[in-house]
């Protein structure tokens, strides 16, 4: 037998072969052949159970052919449905059309659609059924009577019009063409796996209708019915050639690929679904469970630990595993990360660490979000552990712990704090933004003792006291005005303002008013060295700051306008604070607070009037704003990781409402949003 050369005519003549059709391509070619409208009275998944049956054994029968042995299938396992089975003459048909066609996969593309134009009023897990109940007749027919040929007389007769003979009295047949017999039973071993999966990725997204792998799948599901379909004919042909006297054959190789790759992508997307399955129902068991649970060692280990295996803790500051028990009753500060965390994001935990370990009543565990661990990630993970004197643990989540964490929790790849009570009820969702800012004032780092904080107008102070602690008297001066300014582009703009600062700093006038004034420069160090950790950290304490203010009224709050104009000003070339006694008096842009230091001779004689020193340069910077001095637009950038965006927020130059891209941004002129 020789393989036929339909495959290089077809690319001679240029057409299109259906091999090598996108999956696109193949739909736009099988939509027209399927009704909407399928048969629900039919039972294809009784029927595909009876073909699964019998090609079972027809294919453990040839196995055994041709590995020279006896077949014995007492042992395969099956399924025994109790159905009406479909109109014979339909099977009969499906048969015919597949009967004694030419090799090539033109004729078996052109089979295929007559069959699904055939069955165009059933569902496509009933043709793909039907189809195969049609070959599984013929070839478990042909292989039954290869059984019983040589022991009964009328299976004999039978297999002679069948051409049984045509195998079995030719040794040589087998022999020649084991690698042609074995291909054909593997192929229809995996269509048969390919037809499966297409009834279990049925069932699924029935039972999963909300999960969009599900509905993605079966969206493609025409497609693997067509290949499954397509190659039952390309299976018939080559068992009509195997059993004639023609020298011809069905090349299977291309259809073996196929088959393979449309079952691999079946495999994994049941797979897939199955595990988001696993995850959504551990989910919602774990939040029932933590919804009701009225004690924290409950919800810990429902959350942390998978049934059966709850593990010891690491005690950082002994060095030491102790038992997880030692957290019943305590105030647990659940420490939620990467891999990837710095050591300030370690640090700013080390003074809390030290703070509560007085009272023995919190207790902090770092506990890292890894998906899948790998050699590489322990190492990592156990460098950055012995950085840490408080208690961590290596996590392997149970199902539906990380889901939980990070739907419920907010965690995304970001470090969080949550705090848990005694009871096993959250106080804070993340309490990080309030220890960056309050560090041990933040103590008993509940929503409650958050919301007192935001109300104090003194968080200047909070804020720079935390990073440079010389500061403390400046700030608690109540005749000091300090000016803490800084910029990208610092060294000319700094090098006028500071000039234009001690001037003012030296006039008579100020003196008079016993105005004391000093300066300061946020991002360098007292020895005048760049100090990148601090203005790091100012920033970073800005940003928290704007968080734990959030869930107040941005619009009215005149606290939180400061500090957005401040973000704004993060990514600015020079900008300038004015505090007095811990308070904010002013926030602008170092070009204008220039301008204002330049026209001192302007300003300075009402400075001794009702107004002073903060009125006039409050009312320069308004005055500035009003005139349309040309300002760059306004960026207030926050992290959307954060999980606290808020849907629209005013200018705190213009107050417009800004335009909302990855940051907010207004131009200072009216468009609508």
């Amino acid at each position: 037998m020789a393989a036929n050369s339909e495959n290089a005519q077809q690319a001679a003549k240029g057409e299109l072969s259906v091999l090598t059709m996108s999956d696109d391509q193949i739909m736009n070619k099988i939509h027209a052949t399927h009704d909407d409208h399928a048969d629900e009275t039919f039972d294809p998944d009784s029927l595909f159970i009876v073909a699964q049956n019998i090609l079972k054994r027809a294919t453990h029968i040839v196995d055994n052919m041709v590995q020279g042995s006896q077949p014995h299938d007492e042992n395969l396992e099956e399924k025994a449905p109790s159905f009406s089975p479909p109109a014979l003459c339909t099977l009969k048909q499906l048969s015919f059309e597949m009967a004694c066609k030419t090799p090539g996969e033109q004729t078996a593309e052109e089979t295929t659609m007559s069959i699904l134009n055939k069955l165009k009023s059933y569902s496509w897990h009933a043709k793909a059924a039907l189809t195969l109940a049609a070959f599984s007749i013929e070839y478990g027919d042909f292989w039954l009577l290869a059984q019983l040929f040589s022991s009964n007389q009328l299976a004999s007769s039978v297999g002679i019009l069948k051409r049984v003979p045509a195998i079995l009295k030719r040794p040589s047949l087998i022999r020649n063409y084991r690698k042609e017999i074995v291909e054909l039973n593997n192929l229809i071993k995996a269509t048969m796996e390919v037809i499966n999966s297409i009834f279990e990725l049925g069932k699924l997204s029935i039972d999963y209708t909300q999960n969009v792998t599900a509905s993605i799948a079966m969206g493609h599901l025409p497609v693997d019915v067509y290949w499954a379909i397509i190659t039952i004919v390309a299976c018939t042909t080559q068992m009509c050639c195997l059993t004639s006297d023609e020298d011809t054959t069905q090349v299977l190789s291309p259809f073996d690929d196929k088959i393979k790759l449309t079952l691999d992508s079946l495999t994994k997307q049941i797979n897939l679904i199955n595990q988001q399955t696993k995850e959504v129902q551990a989910y919602r068991r774990l939040k029932d469970t933590i919804g009701k649970a009225t004690l924290i060692m409950k919800v810990l280990k429902a959350l942390i630990f998978a049934e059966h295996n709850v593990q010891q803790l690491f005690d950082g500051s002994t060095q030491e595993w102790v038992s997880i028990d030692l957290l019943e009753k305590k105030n647990v500060l659940l420490f939620f990360s990467g891999l990837d965390i710095s050591t300030v994001d370690i640090s700013i935990l080390k003074p809390i660490n030290d703070g509560i370990r007085k009272d023995d009543q919190y207790k902090i565990i770092w506990i890292p979000i890894v998906e899948q661990w790998t050699d590489d990630l322990q190492k990592k993970f156990e460098g950055l552990q012995s950085q840490m004197v408080w208690y961590t643990l290596r996590y392997s989540a149970p199902a539906g712990g990380i889901s939980f964490i990070k739907k419920k929790w907010k965690f995304e790849n970001k470090p969080i704090l949550v705090v848990m009570n005694p009871q096993g009820k959250v106080e804070h969702l993340n309490a990080l933004h309030m220890i960056w800012v309050w560090g041990m004032r933040a103590l008993p780092f509940t929503k409650a003792a958050e919301e007192l904080l935001v109300k104090e107008p003194n968080w200047i102070g909070d804020i720079m006291v935390g990073i440079y602690p010389n500061l403390q008297d400046s700030m608690n001066d109540k005749d000091k005005h300090i000016f803490f300014y800084g910029g990208k582009e610092k060294e000319s703009w700094i090098r006028q303002f500071e000039e234009k600062a001690a001037a003012l700093k030296n006039d008579p006038v100020i003196k008079e008013a016993r105005i004391s004034i000093e300066s300061f420069c946020i991002g360098k160090d007292s020895k005048e060295n760049d100090d990148h950790e601090s203005l790091g950290h100012f920033w970073k304490k800005i940003e928290s700051l704007f968080f734990s203010k959030i869930y107040k009224d941005t619009n009215q709050d005149p606290e939180m306008q400061k500090i957005q104009k401040l973000l704004s000003f993060r990514n600015e070339s020079e900008w300038v604070i004015v505090s007095n006694l811990s308070k904010v008096e002013v926030i602008c842009h170092g070009e204008i607070i220039l301008k204002f230091l330049g026209e001192f001779q302007n300003w300075k004689g009402k400075v001794l009037q009702k107004i002073g020193f903060i009125g006039c340069l409050k009312k320069y910077d308004e005055e500035s704003h009003d005139e349309g001095v040309n300002r760059p637009c306004c960026h207030v950038d926050i992290p959307f990781t954060s999980g606290s965006i808020p849907k629209h927020m005013k200018c705190p130059h213009c107050a417009r409402i800004m335009e909302t891209r990855v940051n907010f941004k207004c131009c200072h002129i009216d468009e609508a949003i």
